[in-house]
């Protein structure tokens, strides 16, 4: 913020000409003026009080005077014990509405050739069942994590890395080989993730029914599940899926490009996207490799068993298994390979994982590893650990079909919202078409804005019906404003007008939004440095909330005064951008009229 830049600058020196001492940046110190005093930015004048030998109110008036007199940014100012209370000349607010109004893009940084290449891996779906409301929470804090270490100034790489391998893979093969009679997405009318996601639903019902009879002829309810037929046939196929056989192969491919068509569409409907893909089936021999490299050069050991230990001991943790004793991996090998491959296509900086977090240990064990491999981004990679999404009535299990579908969930987004708009009267004089178009992007805006509004750390509750609502911190709150500004705009008969066409005196709220506006760029700032994406949707809110405020107070179309109506249609008019691009930020599209 200029005007912050300048006061800071001007204390720095005032500091020098009163008490003839030097002082750095850091030790300014301005925030945000109370809202109980009088004043815009507040200096905190404790650090200064040995320097200048006085009374903290003597020292705090003597730099108001001084600031006064010689920064053209202050008009006056007031002290409240150790705190100088600055208020800002109505021109300085101006010059910085003007300066916001110069920039597309005010408050987001571009990368160049010397940024940093952050890549942020999200989705890791497994392709035995569709993706599910936690899915949905990990994609959006995923792309909308993207966005903010773009608007950073960070070159970013999104990936995502399928879960194509293992024996829950073939749990869906086998069923389908079983009970399927040939069953395709055209001929049952399924996306092709849902049907596969039904045969993994079968083959669990059908394992428990033979588990239940096994125990009711006396076996133990443990060796049960292991002696079970469906069980033994799932293992045999695992091994020979390992061993090319080519018509395991060759079903596993048609089964899992079924998969992919579905997760295609649902992709869509959310609005994320990749720019590279990976494939366990293709990385888990990278990393066993890459596992018998480190042993060779007595970064692991091998037990008596053949099986392959990462001893962690030294940093505060156990033995991690690295290879079976048959030589098999297990998912931190594979994470390996697919660290190694990621490194050989991109020359990554940082690398972000955006997992859950039941897999906190995981992923510490993983820095360690990937560190001692010699992966220059290893020590510092970031786990964004997010919480469990919960609905009303309970936690999902997709073993059981209980799970809440994500395509489900989108698709009763869009006919709420359609549902909600048309009994408030707001579609009354648009056609179907645009009806259905603006449901579709209030639908999609409130669920996303309701999951990425909460702190990513914690569990939460998904209300649908809370979530569409035209009131209160939600997506279509902030979605209407926007589209009340924009028909404000249609309506001005000014047009376009220049920033630097108008001087005015400004009042209270004015000023307020102003001053709120140039907190955008630390607020992208501060979400970059923590990775919140709720910091961007609360500062959003905060925003739109300022701008209501005014609006109730203060018209802009019918406010005679014409110097004052087009400084206001430029406020509204920079809200409006700054609010198309926070909500951006999260991947929520704003209408143009609602």
């Amino acid at each position: 913020m200029i005007i912050e830049q300048q006061i800071m600058a001007a204390a720095q020196q005032a500091v020098k000409n009163l008490y003839g001492q030097e002082v750095p940046e850091k030790m300014v110190q301005l925030q945000k003026t109370r809202s109980e005093f009088e004043g815009n930015l507040t200096l905190v004048v404790f650090p200064f009080v040995k320097m200048a030998r006085k009374s903290p109110e003597q020292t705090g008036q003597e730099l108001g005077e001084y600031l006064v007199a010689n920064c053209e940014a202050v008009s006056k100012f007031n002290v409240v014990k150790g705190f100088l209370n600055l208020s800002i000349a109505d021109e300085a607010w101006l010059k910085l509405l003007a300066d916001i109004d110069s920039q597309e893009k005010y408050g987001e940084k571009s990368a160049d050739e010397d940024s940093p290449l952050v890549m942020i891996e999200y989705s890791s779906p497994n392709t035995n069942k569709p993706l599910h409301l936690g899915h949905v929470r990990n994609n959006l804090l995923g792309w909308s994590l993207a966005q903010i270490m773009e608007a950073n100034g960070n070159h970013v790489v999104k990936t995502n890395i399928v879960n194509d391998r293992g024996i829950h893979i073939c749990k869906s093969m086998l069923a389908w080989l079983k009970w399927g009679n040939g069953e395709t997405p055209e001929s049952s009318g399924k996306k092709g993730d849902h049907l596969i996601g039904d045969y993994y639903v079968a083959f669990d019902k059908h394992y428990r029914e033979e588990i239940k009879e096994l125990v009711a002829q006396g076996m133990d309810e443990e060796q049960a599940k292991q002696e079970a037929p469906l069980i033994k046939e799932a293992h045999e196929m695992l091994v020979k899926w390992e061993k090319n056989d080519p018509e395991v192969r060759a079903l596993w491919e048609k089964m899992n490009n079924w998969v992919y068509a579905g997760f295609d569409e649902t992709y869509k409907k959310m609005g994320v996207s990749f720019d590279k893909i990976y494939y366990e089936s293709q990385t888990y021999l990278k990393g066993k490799a890459k596992v018998e490299e480190g042993l060779a050069k007595g970064l692991f050991e091998r037990h008596d068993d053949n099986s392959v230990w990462a001893d962690l001991t030294n940093e505060g943790l156990d033995k991690k298994l690295l290879l079976r004793s048959d030589g098999t991996s297990v998912y931190m090998t594979q994470d390996i390979g697919t660290a190694e491959m990621r490194f050989q296509d991109y020359p990554i900086d940082k690398m972000i994982y955006v997992v859950g977090n039941e897999q906190n240990y995981h992923f510490q064990v993983l820095s360690i590893l990937l560190d001692r491999l010699g992966f220059k981004w290893g020590k510092e990679l970031v786990h964004f650990s997010y919480g469990m999404v919960e609905l009303p009535n309970g936690k999902m299990k997709s073993r059981e079909g209980t799970v809440v579908d994500a395509d489900d969930l989108m698709e009763l987004m869009v006919e709420d919202a359609y549902k909600t708009s048309m009994e408030l009267g707001k579609f009354d004089d648009m056609t179907e078409e645009e009806r259905r178009e603006i449901a579709r992007i209030v639908g999609m805006g409130a669920l996303k804005y309701f999951i990425l509004k909460v702190d990513a750390r914690k569990n939460m509750l998904f209300n649908p019906e809370e979530s569409i609502d035209f009131n209160g911190n939600t997506g279509p709150f902030i979605q209407y404003t926007y589209a009340r500004i924009r028909s404000i705009l249609r309506k001005s008969e000014k047009g376009i007008v220049k920033s630097e066409e108008f001087a005015t005196a400004l009042n209270e709220k004015e000023v307020e939004l102003i001053q709120k506006m140039s907190e955008y760029g630390a607020a992208v700032e501060q979400a970059g440095k923590d990775y919140s994406p709720s910091g961007i949707a609360n500062y959003c809110y905060e925003l739109t909330k300022v701008f209501n405020q005014f609006y109730h107070d203060y018209s802009i179309l019918n406010e005679p005064d014409e110097n004052i109506k087009a400084m206001r249609l430029v406020l509204a008019r920079n809200v409006a951008k700054i609010i198309k691009n926070s909500m951006a930020l999260l991947g929520i599209e704003v209408p143009e009229r609602m």
